[in-house]
């Protein structure tokens, strides 16, 4: 059973390699590459969670038992909060096609409509 959490500080060490997990499989669908991200310190990691405080903006990770399998995240446009954009999806080849990205996108969807979000590219 797959189960959607949000990223939150006491999950960071999965986030992280999930995102790691990602860039590597997938490095032409990031804006960022392993080799940049794989150097951050925790503190660096920390901050990218500032990002995703719950009210700017907000990451998922799809859960399979222990073991992630997809990630999602959305950002609010910083000069029109009714907007928001969905970053850094992923999900494990192991688990595409199963409806995992679907249960990401939805989590991502019911936060931005939480906050009144009218757009979300």
């Amino acid at each position: 059973m797959i189960v959607v959490e949000q990223i939150t500080p006491s999950n960071i060490s999965i986030f992280k390699d999930v995102r790691l997990r990602a860039l590597q499989e997938a490095p032409y669908a990031f804006g960022s590459t392993y080799a940049r991200e794989v150097q951050f310190t925790e503190a660096e990691w920390l901050q990218r969670l500032e990002r995703w405080n719950g009210e700017s903006g907000a990451g998922y990770l799809a859960m399979e038992g222990n073991v992630a399998c997809g990630i999602a995240g959305s950002l609010l446009d910083e000069n029109d909060p009714t907007r928001a954009q969905l970053v850094s999806m992923w999900t494990a080849p192991t688990h595409r096609k199963s409806g995992v990205g679907r249960l990401l996108v939805g989590a991502v969807f019911d936060w931005a409509k939480a906050r009144d979000v009218r757009t979300l590219c």
